[in-house]
């Protein structure tokens, strides 16, 4: 009897451990997901949110609408919603699309007058008997000015509830918000293209007058040596003028370099001296296009053109764990520090412009803390420095 007493205090006991170690589970569980209604809305409100901004930050069109409006409709919690930038429907989801063009004149009266509106039953008459549209809120979609571009519809099965008109406003107050960065990151890029172009016709007309300079002195005297400079600077100026990509690799940057040093030291003869120190791994580094090349330009040009005897170029690219640290520094004439990032109209010949230029577009791409770093005092010459990531998700050499 004894021992039968003891077993079953012994299945008790594993039975009761079993069960502790069971809510224990449950308690972890509970801690590591979501533990109230609250915070498990307010996550699906935020992922939401987050799938239809991206593609409204690639800016509005019939094929980023039709992936965002998905995403709207459930923001708002209408029974259909629509896309209209004020001429056509440029997307639409859930029911009622049959009045698409009702909701494409209300919406373009919204755009016109940049108000919103409320239609009812009577504003959206319909003879089929499936039909479940009873009003909509038509709210326009704000551009970066200011000035509304499109409009929000939102479609529902009842007269409209003071909820469903604020959530409508709210959500094109929200898109219109993801549209503005669409069009200041679409303004980024046009800048950069500009500053390219702009950077390429700065640099033509010096290097192509002294280089044609140089390659006339040897056609003469020595013609095997006039032909090589010839192929260097054709090589040098179609890189400089390619027309496709705003990045580059440091391998190539370097190479058109090497070009336009091979050039300008048939210029300078042996008063321009260049040291080069490049760590392999960081060649396949990619940088925006241009953007180390004029650096070397502003060092020759700037610096030791206007110094007397010989004057030394050192390149540097070294490895720095998740970045790449470039540096390019000659012993020339050197600048007042308060020139750079100051440029004026009168600035001789455009000096330092190019700096200016190179700093802008890197702070563009890669954030404000990657610009240059430049050291120069008068007579103590110069030394420019950048950082650049090793990987970026903009940048595509």
């Amino acid at each position: 009897m004894t021992g039968q007493i003891g077993s079953i205090v012994a299945v008790a006991a594993v039975l009761a451990a079993i069960a502790a170690a069971l809510v224990a589970v449950l308690r972890l569980r509970a801690r590591r997901g979501i533990a109230t209604a609250m915070q498990r809305a307010t996550y699906d409100v935020l992922h939401t949110a987050s799938l239809a901004a991206e593609p409204l930050r690639a800016g509005l069109s019939p094929a980023t609408a039709s992936k965002a409006v998905r995403h709207l409709r459930v923001l708002v919690g209408a029974v259909g919603l629509a896309i209209v930038d004020g001429e056509r429907c440029l997307a639409y989801d859930g029911r009622g699309a049959h009045h698409e063009d009702e909701l494409i004149i209300a919406a373009r009266k919204a755009v016109q007058n940049e108000r919103s509106v409320v239609l009812n039953g009577a504003d959206l008459p319909c003879d089929r008997v499936d039909c479940v549209v009873r009003g909509a809120v038509i709210t326009p979609l704000t551009g970066p000015d200011g000035a509304a571009q499109a409009a929000l519809v939102a479609v529902d099965d009842d007269q409209p509830a003071p909820g469903l008109v604020q959530a409508t406003l709210e959500t094109a107050r929200w898109a219109g918000s993801q549209l503005a960065l669409a069009e200041l990151d679409s303004s980024r890029e046009r800048l950069a293209r500009a500053e390219v172009r702009a950077l390429r016709a700065q640099i033509s007309p010096h290097f192509i007058y002294n280089a044609l300079t140089a390659i006339a002195s040897f056609v003469r005297t020595d013609p095997e040596r006039a032909r090589e400079l010839i192929l260097e600077f054709a090589e040098f100026t179609r890189y400089s003028f390619r027309a496709h990509g705003e990045f580059t690799t440091l391998a190539e940057e370097l190479r058109s370099i090497d070009r336009y040093l091979t050039i300008e030291r048939a210029r300078f003869g042996d008063r321009l001296q260049v040291r080069l120190q490049i760590a392999p791994e960081v060649l396949p580094v990619g940088l925006p296009f241009l953007c180390l090349q004029p650096l070397v330009e502003n060092a020759v040009r700037h610096g030791l053109s206007r110094k007397p005897g010989v004057g030394m170029v050192s390149i540097e690219a070294r490895d720095a764990g998740a970045e790449c640290h470039i540096t390019v520094e000659d012993d020339g004439v050197g600048m007042d520090p308060s020139l750079f990032g100051t440029p004026s109209p009168d600035t001789e010949d455009g000096q330092h412009v190019g700096l200016v230029n190179v700093d802008e577009r890197l702070r563009s791409v890669f954030g404000d803390h990657h610009g240059l770093v430049v050291e120069t005092g008068p007579g103590a010459g110069t030394k420019v420095s950048m950082r650049v990531p090793k990987f970026h998700p903009q940048v595509r050499a």
